[in-house]
């Protein structure tokens, strides 16, 4: 079970929903409509207890939900009285380390498998709070095992209650790194600092990548589709559009690189004959036709060159990185 929210002629309803397989698909249906305000269901019998009123219990074993009535109190924790939260949290982590322990491990089905890379980047930024993600491939699979036997809108209601815990300021950075829009540029440090780049390109691929995202029935399975843009993507386009980067880290961040590259060594840079050869056989176009090229030309070029072998699509991590570097040597050239 878990707690999902819809509106309801213009009011916020607080629904407990559960996830359940249907053939190759996890599902979700309604359980229980709580109304705008859950905690009107929570007793307190005096000092620092709560309980959940009965009524509720016994709606959800007529619904068949019975062995998930140990979720109640997780389900309306963020309802109850504030002090009474703040006395008791010590006392509920404690308990959720001793019940994990004791409850016997069931099998994952893992068979609708493999996660989508909207999912595991998100999960990979939430935890790691990284806008670089272009070693997520080597990332332990348990990471991710908190979105197995799970409908999308569990999912997704799970990610919202992650987001909430973001600083505003992280907001455009972490749709940078969501929607992977990193591999549209190939300035280094793009990955990392996207404050960098020319934001109106950004916003034209965010834009490209969230309608993709939109229309992928893979990722959509199990819930209905328009031609609208999702509601559980809208919360992405105010993030990306309403917020701007954190102020001061990219200067801070820069400085810090920038004194630490005095303190290492540096090998001969290449001479541009060099550069022009290696750029001529990894792009594999001849040393005369790459000088006579304008810069678009050669950005046109590299971008193709780039998405053969950039290691998220399986291509060969050294090829790219001698590619990528012949390129910023090149490009150099055609100022």
């Amino acid at each position: 079970m878990y707690l999902a929210t819809k509106t309801v002629n213009g009011n916020t309803h607080f629904i407990i929903r559960e996830s359940y397989r249907q053939e190759d698909l996890f599902l979700s249906r309604d359980l229980i409509d709580l109304g705008p305000d859950p905690g009107r269901h929570i007793i307190y019998p005096g000092g620092n207890a709560f309980y959940i009123e009965e009524g509720i219990e016994d709606r959800l074993m007529e619904l068949g939900a019975g062995e998930s009535l140990d979720q109640l109190e997780d389900i309306f924790w963020r309802f109850v009285h504030p002090e009474i939260r703040r006395v008791l949290e010590p006392f509920r982590r404690r308990e959720d380390r001793h019940r994990a322990n004791r409850k016997p491990k069931r099998p994952q089905d893992h068979s609708i498998g493999p996660f989508h890379m909207f999912d595991k980047r998100r999960v990979h930024y939430l935890k790691f709070g990284q806008t670089d993600q272009r070693h997520i491939h080597r990332v332990p699979v348990k990471l991710f095992r908190g979105l197995y036997n799970k409908s999308r809108d569990e999912i997704e209601h799970g990610f919202m209650d992650m987001e909430a815990a973001l600083n505003a300021r992280e907001y455009k950075s972490y749709t940078f790194a969501i929607f992977d829009l990193q591999q549209f540029f190939y300035e280094s440090m793009a990955a990392s600092h996207p404050q960098i780049l020319d934001q109106a390109e950004v916003d034209a691929f965010f834009i490209k990548r969230i309608c993709r995202l939109n229309l992928d029935p893979h990722f959509w399975a199990g819930l209905e589709t328009t031609d609208r843009l999702h509601d559980y993507l809208t919360r992405y386009v105010v993030m990306h559009f309403d917020h701007d980067y954190a102020a001061g880290s990219f200067m801070e961040d820069y400085l810090r690189q920038y004194i630490n590259s005095r303190r290492e060594y540096r090998p001969p840079h290449k001479s541009a004959a060099a550069s022009l050869k290696e750029a001529g056989t990894i792009l594999g176009v001849a040393r005369e036709d790459l000088k006579k090229m304008s810069r678009r030309e050669l950005v046109r070029l590299y971008r193709r060159k780039a998405q053969e072998l950039h290691p998220d699509k399986g291509g060969d991590h050294d090829k790219f990185v001698r590619l990528t570097e012949a390129y910023h040597d090149l490009i150099k050239t055609k100022n």
